[in-house]
């Protein structure tokens, strides 16, 4: 199932299938590592929310929510 990597919960993980949003936005993404068939992994959210930090290809990396609305990830049902 395809969802926004922005409504992933802490612990949850899948693979970056697509990255929509404007090209400035797609590229800079794309520069920090969130390319097509990354596996990334929701590590944990800040008290209100944003900014959520994630590990994909062995580091950490914080984006902002609004940053990763437009990011599509397959996430397999029932794993976590």
């Amino acid at each position: 199932m395809e969802k926004r990597l922005s409504d992933l919960k802490p612990g949850e993980r899948g693979v970056i299938s697509r990255i929509a949003g404007d090209r400035e936005l797609r590229r800079r993404l794309l520069d920090m590592g969130l390319t097509r068939g990354t596996e990334i992994i929701v590590v944990r959210r800040a008290p209100l929310g944003d900014p959520v930090e994630f590990l994909l290809k062995g580091y950490n990396l914080s984006l902002r929510k609004r940053e990763c609305e437009g990011v599509y990830v397959l996430v397999e049902e029932g794993r976590r």
